[in-house]
């Protein structure tokens, strides 16, 4: 049984007006210091007090470079180690919640009374704030007790991720700071329920336009219906069966399907257009071309004009960085179905994976919670890996 919230919701449009930076103990349980990150609204487009925090509290480990650009931060060692490993994650969360009494809001809630045991609630709980917090608690200590790893590790933090692809603080960097973010290895701390989660499919979306002829409805024979013409499309697409396809070994299920339909002016007139957008989700073994060649043929005859693209992410596996990287965590790779930023890094020539704390299925949710012990779990993972 889900608990109530006893609090009042945050408002989403609440910011931080004094832009001196909260301190974070880096050092803290990495849970505790989960709810720190989830206790600053960072909402896409206010992301400036956390990101001060977290630039603030990297200067103070001298054995970190940084750079920040925007509201986005790159830390990176130089330790001149043979392999370099990317590890990355956004700032910015969806939204809060409107409905009273929600949970997945600011501040972060803890059920169970006792902060750092149990359930976390909070916006970003999931996606991603307990994958950043990992990101910080590793770059705090993993040089403790005259420790150091094994691989060279670059740090990055960016904004701008829940929203549209042009706002991008990792497509900013890229641009800007690209020979910072060479690597052999990068590792996105999206949710993935502490499983690595292999490439992603890359997404495309279409509009189908159909033409007919308007006239009044009384005297329909006048004209000709563009949405009845938008029929076929729909059994097409209903018909269609999609692929399963095995990239490097994980099997990706793709999916084709009409996402929303809109025609017509006035309850009395034969409608003389109707649009059909589609959305595509392929597997990484095809190009956007070659995505937008599977659609054409589909719906041969009819318009068919692409509106937007991005490419998927072969997973990699094969690449020692990520073999080792999967026999450290233990479990059975997954694919990963939805698009995420793994991708951008695939650009760049440099395999990647999602792998972080929280069910991915919970992010978004006016209920969004992690368990604390999947991030310290997570923590421990990446932890031992980098030391090997």
């Amino acid at each position: 049984m889900t608990p109530t919230n006893p609090r009042t919701p945050a408002s989403a449009t609440a910011s931080v007006p004094v832009r001196t930076p909260v301190h974070l103990d880096l050092r803290q349980d990495v849970a505790l210091l989960t709810a720190a990150l989830i206790d600053i609204n960072s909402v896409s487009g206010n992301e400036g007090v956390l990101a001060d925090a977290v630039e603030h509290a990297l200067r103070q480990l001298p054995q970190l470079e940084l750079v920040r650009d925007g509201d986005s931060i790159i830390a990176r060692t130089n330790l001149g180690r043979a392999e370099r490993v990317i590890l990355a994650g956004h700032l910015d969360t969806v939204p809060l919640p409107t409905t009273e009494g929600s949970l997945g809001t600011v501040p972060a809630y803890w059920p169970s009374g006792a902060p750092g045991e149990g359930i976390l609630y909070g916006r970003g709980a999931t996606d991603m704030k307990g994958g950043v917090a990992v990101q910080l608690a590793l770059a705090a200590t993993m040089f403790d007790g005259g420790a150091e790893p094994g691989k060279d590790v670059t740090f990055v933090f960016y904004d701008h991720e829940e929203v549209e692809a042009v706002k991008s603080g990792l497509g900013r960097l890229v641009r800007n700071h690209g020979s910072l973010l060479g690597g052999d290895f990068a590792i996105l701390l999206e949710p993935t329920d502490g499983t690595v989660e292999g490439g992603c499919n890359g997404t495309s979306r279409f509009e189908v336009t159909t033409n007919g002829e308007a006239a009044h409805s009384a005297r329909a024979w006048m004209g000709s219906n563009a949405i009845h013409a938008a029929a076929p499309v729909l059994a097409r697409l209903a018909a269609y069966e999609p692929q399963t396809v095995t990239v490097d070994g994980l099997d990706y299920r793709e999916s084709l399907n009409a996402v929303k339909i809109h025609g017509g002016t006035a309850g009395n007139v034969i409608p003389d257009k109707c649009v059909v957008e589609i959305n595509y989700r392929f597997a990484p073994d095809k190009t956007p071309d070659g995505a937008e060649a599977v659609v054409r043929e589909l719906l041969d005859g009819f318009d068919v004009v692409r509106t937007d693209s991005a490419a998927g992410a072969r997973p990699g596996l094969n690449h020692p960085a990520a073999a080792s990287f999967v026999a450290a965590v233990g479990a059975e790779p997954k694919p990963k179905y939805g698009w995420t930023d793994v991708a951008r890094f695939s650009e760049l020539g440099i395999p990647a994976v999602n792998f972080g704390p929280g069910d991915a299925l919970l992010a978004h949710k006016d209920n969004e919670h992690v368990e604390a012990d999947a991030i310290r779990e997570c923590l421990r993972a990446l932890r031992t890996w980098l030391s090997a």
